[in-house]
């Protein structure tokens, strides 16, 4: 492969500091991220190193600089997004999505775009469809991204109503041995639907909100015997609903309502031997029209690296052992 370089030129020069990044700090994650060597002088970019590293780099600062001329924060997570998406088969999708209005999200706090290939896919289904399934490993997004959307349906007023919910069963802890009344016991098990929202918009909106009713956050077990109607319906970490639950919630959903639900199936909680409700579902509703499955991959895990290289460790562990079962049962 060729070590030729790519020269690149950006007009504005009142916008380079901010591509560039503190001490080229974002050009210093691409080079690391991509196997590319970049100099700036002025307002060209000199890209080293081979072609096709060359090419995604390129494509890369050119979506980092599309976001920062429409008005668009560019800091590590976008860097870092804009890398993961250079490398993607669906290049030019996903950077076109960073800095594109079709998916984009803009909440009182945030402009939200989606930062991997499967975050693409995501949002186009939650955009297209009544009920959408999020499937996959911890930090690819599945729930803040929902959560995004949600908010930004109840803002724009095509929706009157936000209700968040999670089943209350978490690594083989009971309620009832937690001190305090039932809001208490609840309410942790809550905590990163709270946190989502508050990365979304002020907190006194938040606060104000709850106490309306217009953003409920309640257990599964609250949601019996309700119809919700014009309302964004969001079931995360459902991996923990039974196959009796997960009907019971789907069956909630009412006119002029969205329902999104979120889990991974490698982190299942349920007593051993206890079907899961998402499992189920994945199962029996494939197929349906306006029913919509995204598979995420450790390749879409937007948090810190390290966590990407657990998840993949953990995934080649499991997959060792179930290929372990399979010969155990053989005849």
């Amino acid at each position: 492969m060729t070590r030729d370089a790519l020269q690149l030129q950006f007009d504005d020069n009142s916008l380079l500091p901010l591509l560039f990044g503190q001490h080229d700090e974002n050009l210093t994650r691409l080079e690391q991220q991509l196997g590319v060597s970049l100099a700036s002088f002025g307002n060209n970019v000199t890209v080293t190193g081979p072609e096709d590293s060359r090419q995604a780099a390129g494509e890369a600062l050119g979506a980092l600089y599309e976001r920062l001329k429409k008005g668009m924060a560019v800091g590590n997570a976008e860097v870092d997004a804009a890398a993961r998406m250079a490398l993607s088969q669906s290049r030019d999708a996903g950077l076109q999505a960073m800095h594109g209005k079709e998916l984009a999200l803009v909440t009182k706090k945030r402009h939200v775009t989606p930062r991997s290939a499967g975050q693409v896919t995501y949002l186009k289904a939650l955009f297209a469809n009544e009920l959408v399934f999020g499937l996959g490993p911890a930090g690819t997004g599945k729930t803040y991204l929902a959560v995004a959307m949600a908010v930004t349906w109840l803002l724009s007023g095509k929706v009157d109503r936000l209700i968040l919910s999670r089943p209350a069963v978490e690594a083989g802890e009971r309620l009832g041995f937690l001190p305090g009344d039932m809001k208490e016991k609840v309410d942790p098990y809550l905590r990163p639907l709270y946190d989502a929202l508050h990365d979304l918009m002020p907190g006194d909106q938040v606060i104000k909100r709850l106490e309306t009713g217009e953003i409920e956050i309640a257990p599964l077990a609250f949601m019996r015997g309700r119809t919700l109607s014009n309302a964004f319906i969001i079931l995360d970490e459902a991996q923990n609903t039974t196959p009796t639950q997960m009907k019971m919630f789907l069956t909630r959903l009412g006119e002029n309502s969205r329902m999104v639900v979120t889990g991974d199936l490698s982190q299942v909680d349920l007593p051993r031997g206890q079907r899961s409700g998402l499992r189920d579902a994945a199962d029996l509703l494939a197929g349906i029209d306006s029913v919509t499955f995204v598979q995420f991959t450790d390749a879409d895990v937007v948090r810190h690296k390290l966590v990407t290289r657990i998840v993949q460790a953990y995934a080649a562990r499991d997959a060792g052992l179930a290929q372990e079962a399979d010969l155990f049962e053989r005849p």
